[in-house]
């Protein structure tokens, strides 16, 4: 009883921001257009989608984070099977080095990547700010890959090659639906590091090529919409739910290979 109690009051703790968020998203706070305040409908919604500028930040947000994903899996399983399978002098160093450096705060390193980053041109770019999302987040799907890559018996590999596989050859067609779930979870962890990430995308995009956080925070004024904010709000937590249900099998499979 006690048990089933505590869940319920740590779930109403959890749910109960985000329900107001969706109430009020559905909810006129500002009176305009024909529409009386405290109304209720699709009216924040219907704002957002015709707004270029906010509908342009979802576009920025999308293009960054697939890339960002998409690098750090790229990067981390070559890095993380060589940690799993060679040694090397200070092997375990490294990883602990890296892993050192994901703790760096990012504001840290702000004023040196902005000064490199705008002598490149990458400044006001999505393709910059994935960039130095995968500079912070690469640590973290190293350290999850190789965990994975270990587990799985060397005699994998040794029975691929005999049989004549490539490295390339190997790594598609035996490693990686092998450690799929670990995949998974890297994969989740890089998207939602980057989905929410404000401090880089703060710096990187001064003018152009904002992402939703910056867009969010650009909607805050002398008169706010609520409404509108909370609307946008919702719009934006729609990748990371879907995000959770196409990798939610890999995902559970991967905690519990781990453990």
């Amino acid at each position: 009883m006690i048990r089933a109690l505590s869940l319920a009051a740590l779930m109403i703790f959890i749910l109960l921001p985000l329900a107001q968020a969706v109430m009020l998203s559905f909810t006129a706070t500002v009176a305009g257009d024909g529409v009386a305040e405290g109304a209720i409908g699709l009216m924040n919604y219907a704002k957002v989608l015709a707004a270029p500028e906010l509908r342009a930040s979802m576009v920025n947000s999308a293009i960054y984070v697939l890339l960002n994903v998409g690098l750090c899996i790229a990067l981390g399983l070559p890095a993380a099977y060589a940690l799993a399978r060679y040694r090397f002098v200070g092997d375990r160093h490294f990883l602990l080095a890296i892993l050192v450096f994901r703790l760096t705060p990012p504001v840290v390193l702000s004023l040196p990547i902005f000064i490199l980053f705008s002598k490149l041109g990458l400044v006001n770019s999505p393709v910059g700010i994935a960039l130095v999302h995968c500079l912070f987040n690469l640590p973290v799907a190293i350290w999850i890959l190789e965990s994975f890559i270990r587990a799985v018996p060397r005699a994998l590999d040794e029975t691929a090659f005999l049989d004549g596989h490539s490295g390339p050859s190997f790594f598609f067609r035996h490693l990686i639906p092998v450690i799929a779930p670990g995949i998974g979870v890297a994969a989740f962890f890089c998207f939602i590091f980057s989905w929410v990430e404000v401090v880089f995308a703060r710096i990187l995009t001064v003018t152009a090529g904002k992402p939703i956080t910056m867009a969010i925070n650009a909607m805050f004024g002398f008169q706010t919409d609520i409404g509108m904010v909370m609307a946008m709000t919702c719009l934006s937590l729609l990748p990371g739910v879907a995000m959770i249900w196409f990798v939610r099998n890999h995902i559970a499979r991967g905690f519990t290979l781990r453990a």
